[in-house]
């Protein structure tokens, strides 16, 4: 049987935790190392409703991409919810391991995940930031060829939101066909020249602000708005994968319960 450090240090192989960036606080955040795991509960995010699902399934361990501790807590109570979280899994004995920026920037990781949902060809870096200890480079967002006779972007965007079954996209239409498509899950539209630089004419990413589609709109990029949820929930069934490789004799299962979560007219 598995124990919580053996799985933290078999994802510290596929994704270095050495790789995150400044910001961020991916890592072993909750549990005891030496707790032994006959199953693993995989989620975007450690909601109280994921925290509860783990307690009620009989998990040991959740696994995800998001961190249930990103700021400094200044207290652990019932009276916020980042208070209960962490009490629910302290009560129930749950432990999270939580793989973010380091998770988006390696090898078939997010923005892998991302690229090959939408059917794109030819993947490669569109940001390299270095080569992690084994000299494996490593980076944010990912470029590739779109598949088939070339869309417009108002088409492309309904394949998108279909393709990641999201509640709803927002789109500018540069007037160019989608021939060459720019991804990065979660929020990376601070990278519109990057895929430019590339010769991308389109770019699907999340959490635009509004002077980022005036933007793309001047540089004539066709930019889709996916939403972070969708454009980052692909990595769950990767992480799945790796898991129930790494360690057979674990039940590994994707939450069922964690949900987008918000809803458009």
């Amino acid at each position: 049987m598995a124990t919580v450090r053996e799985v933290y240090q078999y994802l510290d192989g596929l994704a270095p935790f050495s790789l995150q960036m400044d910001f961020d606080n991916a890592g072993f955040l909750v549990g005891r190392g030496d707790q032994a795991v006959s199953k693993i509960l995989v989620s975007l995010d450690i909601t109280e409703e994921v925290a509860e699902e783990a307690a009620r399934l009989g998990a040991e361990l959740i696994v995800s991409h998001h961190p249930v501790i990103f700021h400094p807590a200044k207290s652990v109570t019932d009276g916020d919810p980042d208070g209960r979280v962490l009490l629910s899994l302290i009560e129930h004995g749950v432990a999270a391991v939580c793989a973010h920026t380091n998770l988006d920037a390696v090898a078939g990781g997010v923005n892998d995940a991302l690229a090959q949902r939408l059917g794109l060809e030819q993947i490669e870096q569109l940001h390299q930031d270095g080569v992690d200890a084994a000299g494996r480079p490593y980076g944010i967002g990912r470029v590739g060829s779109a598949a088939g006779t070339p869309m417009y972007a108002p088409a492309f965007a309904a394949f998108v939101k279909e393709a990641l079954g999201a509640n709803g996209v927002r789109y500018v239409d540069a007037r160019r066909p989608v021939r060459r498509v720019a991804v990065g899950g979660g929020a990376c539209a601070d990278m519109l020249r990057d895929a430019l630089a590339l010769g991308c004419d389109t770019f699907v990413t999340s959490d635009v602000k509004y002077n980022g589609f005036l933007d793309a709109k001047a540089l004539g990029l066709n930019l889709i708005d996916a939403g972070h949820y969708p454009t980052e929930q692909v990595v769950c069934p990767v992480l799945v994968k790796w898991l129930s490789v790494g360690f057979p004799q674990v039940e590994v299962v994707p939450s069922g319960c964690h949900k987008e979560a918000f809803l458009y007219l």
